[in-house]
């Protein structure tokens, strides 16, 4: 993907959240022109303005913006965790309106097709580490022992990879917060999506810590995962490919 100093300095930027030179491919996961008001009492706030991006197959994006700008907001319907206004914008995944899925379809592209991790972790304390990030792949479908023991495995493999196979059997609450969000990456890559959604991953974490996290997430772009990942800290988006600003309820490049 071309990067901001790539582009001509005259060159502007169009409405779908990319810079003109970026490539034709079709893109993996767009938002058009998506509006999210919010009511509180009688009173409106309209968080999202006409918010559109692209995200192109295997790309890192982060979207920047300070707290309370909405980022948040646009994950969750990046990810079909919330739905635009009716009839004000459109999140697409390789082509097909996720805002208007219903029933399985939706349940499986929230399962299957993209892979959440967010700022406060949210590990159920009652399950150990395996049993934790191995839960989605008991989700959906059947439920079986070969279906089981394929989740453990790729769990444990995940772990395996993020440093942690000596922590299987102990709960969230025996782990520091750099290991539980390790656990957190691990449970949403177990189903193997193909699109990876941070949510702040590194906001409650310190400076050293913060940075394993993205070598982690890191490691699993560089085998082709694509990433979405929405921050306020300049210094984390600049491990992205490519950075976009959400300002005024828009999606901004540069």
């Amino acid at each position: 993907m071309a990067d901001a100093e790539q582009t001509p300095p005259d060159a502007g930027t169009d409405r779908s959240g990319r810079p003109p030179s970026a490539s034709t491919e079709p893109p993996i996961l767009a938002a058009h022109e998506v509006h999210r008001t919010y009511r509180f009492g009688q009173v409106e706030v309209p968080v999202l303005r006409g918010a559109s991006i692209e995200i192109g197959r295997g790309e890192w994006v982060a979207i920047l913006g300070q707290s309370g700008s909405g980022k948040s907001t646009l994950m969750h319907l990046l990810g079909g965790l919330d739905r635009p206004d009716a009839g004000r914008g459109t999140i697409e995944f390789e082509g097909r309106a996720v805002n208007l899925g219903a029933g399985r379809s939706l349940d499986r592209y929230r399962n299957r097709d993209v892979g959440f991790v967010f700022q406060f972790y949210h590990l159920l304390p009652e399950l150990s580490v395996l049993e934790n990030a191995c839960l989605p792949g008991l989700v959906g479908g059947w439920f079986g022992h070969a279906r089981a023991a394929a989740a453990r495995r790729r769990a444990g493999e995940l772990l395996e990879q993020a440093g942690l196979s000596h922590r299987l059997r102990h709960r969230p609450a025996e782990l520091s917060g750099g290991e539980r969000q390790r656990v957190a990456i691990a449970r949403a890559l177990v189903n193997g999506p193909r699109v990876l959604l941070a949510d702040e991953p590194t906001g409650n974490l310190d400076a050293t810590t913060g940075a394993s996290i993205l070598d982690l997430i890191a490691a699993q772009h560089a085998e082709g995962l694509t990433v979405a990942m929405v921050t306020h800290d300049a210094s984390v988006a600049a491990r992205a490919q490519r950075v976009v600003h959400l300002r005024d309820g828009q999606v901004v490049e540069g």
